[in-house]
């Protein structure tokens, strides 16, 4: 048996140190789990709660007092998800015997359809985009890689060059939870990759094996990314306001718009789960019948 009188912030501590070195989650998905734990730390010491011995009872006044601080539902499903994952740990080093949060349901979270580029304002964006300067050839080439694989923009962040399969068009990938996959490309990243390619060494200020670079050397992190994105839009003919996850959401709407099969693109994207990548099936069924009301003549013979 661990010991029983382990205070909160040691659990915490050993926790978070679980996660991160023997599950190998990001820094991000740690830090945001300290979040959440502290703020339940919060909780019980405003309630005078023991860790060990809450009650489901005191989990559905966490709740209420979450609901209070007007979060959403989907911020508070996520505290729910840290919770029921600390308190696994907590059973798993036999600190306590059983987890009260697996007899607790996340809320329901309404779906909201992802924003994605049709095909046409994808190819409009590339062709504006300027090739003047080493640093243009490799944001195009960014860009192009995001959409043409749908990875995640810190996935491209980690891709190393010997990841990189030219003859086959496959780049091996580091999803979440460290758990690796193949993603696939086309003739047109190749060609920018291959554009790129040819400068990188300008980029090399040390050896490294990263094959997206800064100015200084460095493999550029995933807010550097998403700036690039955001600039590249911004300075484009499309004007709604889109993320850098649009190019992840526009290439699983192409896809299943082309055909592709529910299963196949859950696996490209790296989905664990089926149904997060159901929301995708939504967005084509409405593009049809957006059509089917703006183009079927039974709109005219009413």
């Amino acid at each position: 048996m661990y010991n029983k009188i382990m205070k909160i912030d040691e659990a915490i501590n050993k926790y978070l140190e679980y996660i991160e070195y023997e599950l190998n989650y990001s820094s991000l998905t740690r830090d945001s789990y300290r979040t959440d734990l502290l703020l339940y730390k919060d909780f019980l010491s405003l309630k005078h709660i023991n860790y060990l011995t809450i009650s489901k009872d005191d989990v559905m006044s966490f709740l209420k007092y979450l609901d209070n601080l007007k979060f959403t539902n989907k911020t508070i499903s996520r505290h729910l998800s840290a919770l029921r994952s600390f308190y696994n740990y907590l059973v798993e080093i036999k600190v306590i015997d059983s987890n009260v949060f697996k007899r607790v349901k996340n809320p329901k979270i309404p779906k909201k359809l992802p924003n994605y580029l049709s095909i046409v304002e994808i190819d409009e964006i590339i062709l504006e985009m300027k090739e003047d300067a080493k640093e243009d050839i490799r944001d195009k080439f960014i860009f192009e890689l995001l959409y043409s694989t749908g990875i995640r923009v810190s996935e491209a962040s980690n891709i190393k060059i010997n990841d990189i399969n030219t003859n086959d068009m496959t780049i091996k990938v580091m999803g979440k939870g460290s758990k690796e996959r193949i993603a696939y490309y086309g003739k047109s990243c190749q060609n920018l990759l291959d554009n790129y390619l040819k400068i990188r060494y300008e980029f090399i200020k040390k050896p490294t094996d990263y094959l997206l670079l800064n100015k200084f050397g460095n493999k550029l992190s995933r807010e550097s990314i998403e700036y690039i994105i955001d600039k590249i839009i911004s300075k484009s003919s499309v004007k709604h306001k889109i993320s850098p996850h649009v190019l992840r959401h526009s290439f699983a709407t192409h896809l299943l718009d082309n055909g592709a099969d529910l299963k196949s693109v859950q696996e490209m994207l790296g989905h664990e789960n089926l149904s997060t990548t159901e929301i995708y099936t939504h967005v084509s069924n409405e593009r049809l019948r957006s059509a089917y009301l703006r183009f079927h003549p039974n709109k005219k013979r009413q």
